[in-house]
């Protein structure tokens, strides 16, 4: 496994690990406070019929962050231009959580870039909503943010961030102790190395945005339009999601699901949570490459 590095036209250097293997490619994009470091299981165990690449989203990693993007779609360019410039035309490309819309905005934006889509533990195609407090100091689940202020403002996106400034990885344990990997801590080492990891992240506030207004429904919302891109995938689509996800729930699911209208697949891993790839790495493969070998 090699960590690599392409400078794109915009000037963004995107960091990338890759594995060697057969004709067909697999394009991991990681969700929001990670990078590729958290695809590492994939990369170990995946069949090696399979060219592996984990790409590290602008802002997150080994990337660089020269422009802020606030939108999904931004980075799902990036992931285009990445592809260009390394000669990769097509991919099957793996989504996870916020690496989910971003592969639904590759997909729907340069759908023939895509073979295949894999969506686990996704964003659904309606966002991830940020919430204002409710007079109890919980969030008020029908009172969605439409600022970026907003957003900012939010004491707990407030404390994430200081966290992340101060390297707090006591903090960003408990965080994803309590969140992430309640059922199943990954072993001493490798969780070590994703603490580490967490802490390169330079655009918390701008995902956050990001992730809010998402929307390639036909569907408005307080923080997007619906812009309907979601008819424009071509490709066969599996949604994975654990049963006991604490960060995508099962509404958002479900959302995702009810967009795509019967054309998406699904796999529903029960006793896991938001990360498989610990909780169940064996199963959530299985479910994975036997999808890819379908019709192969």
């Amino acid at each position: 496994m090699e960590l690599k590095s392409v400078r794109l036209d915009s000037g963004e250097t995107i960091g990338y690990r890759q594995r060697s293997g057969g004709e067909e490619a697999v394009l991991l994009l990681h969700g929001n406070m990670n990078s590729s470091v958290h695809w590492d299981v994939v990369l170990e165990r995946m069949e090696a019929r399979y060219a592996v690449y984990a790409v590290d989203l602008r802002g997150f990693g080994t990337s660089t962050y020269l422009a802020p993007a606030v939108r999904l779609s931004d980075y799902a360019d990036d992931v285009a231009a990445f592809m260009e410039k390394i000669g990769l035309p097509r991919a099957i490309v793996w989504g996870w959580s916020t690496g989910g819309g971003v592969a639904m905005e590759l997909a729907a934006r340069h759908p023939e870039r895509v073979d295949r889509l894999v969506l686990l533990a996704s964003v659904s195609t309606r966002g991830y909503p940020q919430h204002e407090d409710g007079p109890d100091g919980r969030p008020d689940l029908s009172s969605r943010l439409t600022s970026a202020d907003g957003i900012r403002a939010d004491r707990r996106n407030r404390r994430i961030l200081q966290a992340n400034e101060e390297r707090d990885k006591p903090f960003m344990k408990a965080l994803f102790d309590a969140v992430i990997y309640e059922r199943r801590q990954p072993e001493p080492q490798r969780y070590e190395a994703y603490l580490e990891d967490i802490l390169t992240q330079r655009n918390l506030m701008d995902i956050y945005e990001a992730l809010n207004a998402f929307n390639i429904s036909r569907f408005d919302h307080p923080a997007g339009a619906g812009t309907g891109a979601v008819d424009l995938v071509e490709a066969p689509v599996l949604a994975v999601r654990g049963t006991e996800d604490k960060v995508i729930s099962e509404a958002m699911h479900r959302e995702l699901m009810e967009d795509f209208r019967g054309r998406a697949a699904e796999a529903l891993l029960p006793g896991c949570g938001h990360s498989p790839l610990i909780d169940d790495p064996e199963r959530l493969l299985d479910v994975v490459q036997s999808f890819l070998q379908e019709g192969a």
